[in-house]
């Protein structure tokens, strides 16, 4: 007695649903994926003069293949951004959403600092400007976030902010 085709037919779909995510999966452990991970972790940030900036919890999730940030500053505010590396363009990218700002950056490693940069939107002002990321590893375990921003399409940069990330736990 042989199976109806429906039966086969869905479990040919399914096998074949299933192969991509694998892929995938396989896909974001390549070492071009792993550029970002030492950013992860739980960070107690503080400006250059060691006042506290804010907390950041930063989490690899599906897989690897992306980076997410929760930032909570020090004055209550917050936002979150999700971080990808994305194989067709060889960039990574941010997305970030905070009750004031909208940020679009992508860019790429240059020595061992990751450097991102695109439009930065403040919600509420119609104003949109520049802004450039900055992401180092700092040799005492340590990372420096430094952003500078440009309201005039790039030809000047003033700076916007210097983070020190220290471990927490």
């Amino acid at each position: 007695m042989s199976l109806p085709r429906w039966i086969w037919l869905a479990a040919a779909l399914l096998a074949a649903a299933a192969q991509p995510q694998n892929t995938a999966m396989k896909a974001c452990t390549q070492s071009e994926f792993r550029q970002f991970d030492f950013w992860i972790g739980d960070w107690e940030v503080s400006d250059q003069t060691g006042k506290l900036a804010g907390h950041n919890t930063i989490t690899a999730e599906q897989g690897g293949c992306v980076i997410i940030e929760r930032w909570t500053g020090a004055s209550g505010t917050g936002g979150m951004s999700m971080n990808y590396y994305e194989p067709r363009s060889g960039h990574w990218k941010q997305n970030w959403v905070s009750p004031n700002l909208i940020l679009e950056m992508s860019g790429g490693m240059q020595g061992n600092s990751l450097i991102m940069e695109g439009p930065m939107q403040y919600i509420g002002k119609d104003q949109t400007t520049l802004l450039r990321g900055t992401w180092t590893p700092l040799p005492d375990g340590r990372v420096r976030q430094h952003f500078v921003e440009s309201k005039d399409e790039g030809k000047t940069w003033e700076e916007w902010f210097d983070g020190y990330y220290k471990k927490t736990g």
